[in-house]
């Protein structure tokens, strides 16, 4: 254990493979094939920043090409690294496999600082870097399919979807190159909040299982269960918002400045509201200020849900964590150590390669509209409300009985495309945890979630590559 400090990002994501593997049944080639990244695409290209020529680093991985296209999200950040990126695409892998979702994975990033260039020059990073992709046949909707990750978001994904389109006209389906577009440019209702909508699915799926709320002596379901949320980005933000409309109680909230907590519960949008108007959630009203963002995860809680940085649960750390949930909005919030001692206590760790997989889900929802062209519910809705009508009618005329305004609108109500990528990404991620859950009871029980989900995306992996038949 001692030289777990000391792996790279990717040789961390290795490791966890190499410890899920050996439950599969696969040769030891299938296995190496599934592990290494397929293509690396590193790339120096220099963009005109005010008076100076600037060289910007960049990279595309495509991890696995089981399935195509690949997908991944594209990171602006002075962190970008080749491991950084290889790791995060061969989580993509898995990420995708777990959630059923056909592709196969891939990351791309940029090694700037958003922060430090003018939307103008943003634009110019980000258009050189598609037409870089584009020239090595590096982005397609049936080649590969970026999406929006830590520094990016619509605007950037516009930029690219319009260089794309520019680059290859006349492709009909050039608005399927990338997803987390907006709206108005192909996007679909409901991407926004998919990571921490699946988040909270997740979560509450598990709250639902009667067999783990026995192990961990709590009651079903998520009403009533005292949650803490470190980060108030769009993850944590969200998955907060979920939890609290559902019932559950958020004791802490934590952001980089420090946390705050109150045991009789904090109300999420006036939290919110706290930090527009004084730049921070310290001082909120009968709320208790954390020194650090640290000591809030530490406080007394069913359900902890770190979706801020990786690796803020550590060996020093872990004893002193109480929640008996721990649910990893965030991308690896817990070290390798933090893992194992979490486990040995007894503690349900929701691992990130499945619980926050609902922003890629989404995002195969938004590629499957690009490529038919129609906005879901476009062709239902009508249809669905008409006959709920006529259904409403017969009953009421055989009952007598009239039913209110209100009832009538909700039973009346056909399905708009937000309640289909609402409904479609719930049903992900229940299957998904069950799938999970058979996999964690069928083997030892030394065994992990984390690696229990390993196991379940090396399967369908390694299922592929033997269907393919692409080994002569």
């Amino acid at each position: 254990m001692g030289n777990a400090n000391h792996l790279s990002f990717f040789q961390g994501v290795e490791r966890n493979f190499d410890k899920a593997s050996k439950y599969t049944r696969f040769e030891p080639g299938i296995l190496q094939q599934i592990k290494v990244c397929n293509s690396v695409y590193s790339m120096k290209f220099p963009v005109r920043i005010g008076d100076k020529i600037e060289v910007i680093e960049a990279y595309r991985v495509q991890h696995s090409h089981h399935k195509l296209p690949c997908k991944g999200g594209i990171r602006y950040s002075m962190d970008v690294n080749q491991d950084e990126v290889m790791a995060l695409a061969a989580l993509m892998t898995y990420k995708c496999a777990i959630v059923n979702v056909p592709f196969g994975g891939a990351k791309g990033g940029i090694k700037i600082n958003p922060k430090n260039y003018s939307v103008f020059e943003l634009e110019k990073i980000t258009r050189r870097y598609a037409s870089e992709l584009v020239k090595k046949n590096f982005i397609g909707p049936g080649i590969d399919v970026p999406a929006p990750d830590y520094g990016t978001g619509g605007r950037e994904m516009s930029w690219i979807v319009d260089t794309y389109a520019s680059l290859k006209p006349g492709e009909v389906d050039a608005l399927g190159c990338v997803t987390g577009k907006p709206v108005t440019q192909g996007g679909v209702r409901g991407r926004t909040e998919a990571t921490g909508l699946g988040v909270f699915y997740g979560v509450r799926e598990v709250c639902n299982t009667a067999d783990d709320m026995k192990r961990l002596g709590m009651s079903m379901g998520i009403e009533g269960k005292k949650v803490i949320v470190q980060g108030l980005g769009n993850v944590g933000f969200h998955a907060a918002k979920f939890f609290y409309d559902n019932g559950a109680i958020i004791v802490g909230l934590a952001e980089y400045e420090g946390g705050i907590y109150n045991e009789k519960g904090l109300d999420v949008y006036k939290v919110v509201e706290h930090r527009k108007t004084t730049g921070s959630i310290l001082n909120f009203p009968d709320a208790t200020n954390m020194p650090t963002s640290g000591a809030t995860l530490e406080q007394e809680c069913d359900i902890l849900i770190p979706a801020a940085l990786e690796s803020v649960i550590t060996a020093e750390n872990a004893p002193r964590i109480k929640a008996k949930i721990i649910g990893e909005g965030a991308n690896g919030p817990l070290t390798p150590d933090a893992d194992e001692i979490l486990n040995a206590k007894g503690v349900i760790v929701v691992p990130d390669m499945y619980l926050n997989a609902g922003g890629v889900t989404v995002s195969y929802f938004e590629w499957l509209k690009n490529l038919s062209h129609v906005r879901f519910g476009r062709m239902d809705k009508r249809f669905s409300e008409n006959q709920n009508n006529h259904i409403l009618k017969t009953v009421e005329e055989l009952t007598g009985k009239k039913v209110t305004d209100i009832e009538r609108k909700q039973l009346l109500h056909g399905p708009d495309e937000v309640d289909l990528v609402y409904s479609g990404l719930e049903d992900t991620m229940i299957g998904s945890y069950h799938e999970i859950r058979e996999a964690l009871l069928s083997l030892d029980n030394t065994v992990d979630m984390r690696t229990a989900a390993f196991t379940v995306a090396i399967n369908k992996v390694g299922v592929s590559y033997e269907e393919l038949g692409i080994f002569p």
